[in-house]
């Protein structure tokens, strides 16, 4: 039902101000659009606008080529009217519309001495409109135990090992993460790409092309999640969302091909924080997540040193400043996966050095038919005869030193 609504008010949106796509019929709007394309085109940036201009031509009952025939100080007070109504709910929000408007207005003549002068919402630093709680490790952890699907605990984990946000994880493919699934990586790379506006208008912030990775629980998770949608619709093609409703009120058919919802995101994760114990269950956001992703970016690496400025700004999809964003190599994946695998994911510390034991070997032999797995087993069996073999034989304190340090690294 939402969604129809959803619809219908697109329609009418598009009708009114007789829009298609980038381009509009009224001379007006047609102004506006291009000015956003010639600034960062983003689809989302063009939707709010638009939605703004049309709720402020209905409230002030007039038609785009009407608003821009108005004498200027009978603009700036439906303006400022308009911006002022939504005071009460978000000064941010009144901001938006401001803005909105006044560009409006400004690429339709209103510039220079016409120019509006309107009164925008002060806004402290830090500012919140809802308060937020951003869960620990040992609570992420505890979420992704405690719910309620296959999907769920993919998605919690996702959200917190990659650090994506809202939009962007919503808008993934099956063929995003396919061939990474195929090769059997444990951390697989997640690209994030300005493709994904096609999904999500706001996927993919700013155009930002960059990728992260998925931690090897998460990886784990997604594959069974992944068999078990297989299953249960008989198959699923490279197009499909990676995460589809569960709205039970559409078909079955088309339950596979719609992406998850951004509410149903929002109600999967305080389900998750509730049934998990968590205090401020009702505080916890999809985006809060990312902000414990970024707690673990900053935090030491498993072999005791820090990751660079520069790579935790990368894995979080920000734009480094000045000309360091054109020096910067995103090139070699693997190194990127390796010290992706440094960061501490594992539930203990035995598991974290375990999981950056196993990505360093694998890179060794990357290209090559051997399996990592079997040669961190010969090793450690090798290492476990050695020590049988000086317990026997006996040795020499030196060398039983030796032996126990590499046996005890590997079974502490």
């Amino acid at each position: 039902m939402g969604d129809e609504k959803l619809n219908s008010q697109k329609l009418d949106l598009s009708r009114f101000l007789r829009v298609e796509g980038w381009t509009s019929r009224y001379s007006s709007v047609h102004n506006l659009l291009l000015h956003l394309t010639r600034k960062s085109k983003s689809e989302g940036t063009r939707k709010v606008y638009l939605w703004h201009l049309y709720k402020f031509c209905l409230s002030a009952g007039k038609t785009p080529a009407h608003l821009v025939r108005m004498r200027r100080d009978d603009a700036e007070r439906l303006v400022q009217r308009y911006a002022d109504s939504f005071s009460g709910t978000s000064r941010a929000y009144s901001n938006l519309a401001i803005y909105a408007l006044r560009a409006f207005f400004a690429t339709n003549g209103f510039t220079r001495n016409r120019a509006l002068e309107l009164e925008s919402y002060y806004q402290p630093a830090r500012q919140r409109v809802t308060n937020e709680y951003i869960p620990t490790k040992v609570e992420v952890y505890r979420m992704a135990d405690s719910a309620c699907s296959l999907r769920d605990r993919t998605i919690i984990l996702m959200l917190y090992s990659s650090g994506l946000r809202n939009s962007t994880l919503r808008a993934l493919r099956v063929r995003d993460v396919k061939e990474e699934l195929l090769a059997g990586q444990d951390a697989i790379k997640i690209p994030v790409y300005p493709g994904m506006k096609e999904v999500d208008p706001n996927a993919c912030k700013g155009g930002i092309v960059y990728y992260t990775f998925l931690c090897d629980e998460g990886t784990q998770a997604l594959r069974l999640y992944l068999e078990d949608r297989k299953e249960r619709f008989g198959g699923i093609s490279d197009e499909e969302p990676l995460f589809c409703t569960e709205h039970n009120q559409l078909p079955r058919e088309q339950r596979r091909k719609r992406p998850i919802t951004s509410r149903e995101l929002q109600i999967i994760a305080k389900s998750a924080a509730k049934r998990a114990g968590l205090p401020k269950w009702n505080l916890v956001h999809p985006h809060a997540f990312r902000k414990s992703y970024e707690r673990i970016l900053r935090t030491q690496l498993i072999d005791g040193s820090n990751m660079d400025v520069k790579t935790q700004e990368f894995f979080m999809g920000h734009v480094l400043p000045g000309s360091q964003d054109n020096y910067y190599d995103s090139s070699k994946i693997e190194e990127m996966r390796v010290l992706y695998s440094n960061l501490r994911w594992g539930r203990s510390v035995v598991e974290n050095k375990f999981r950056l034991l196993r990505a360093v070997v694998a890179r060794a032999f990357e290209g090559t038919d051997i399996d990592p797995d079997n040669i961190i087993l010969q090793y450690a069996e090798l290492k476990k005869n050695q020590q049988v073999r000086c317990e026997r034989e006996g040795c020499s304190d030196r060398e039983r030193e030796g032996v126990d340090a590499d046996v005890h690294e590997l079974f502490p």
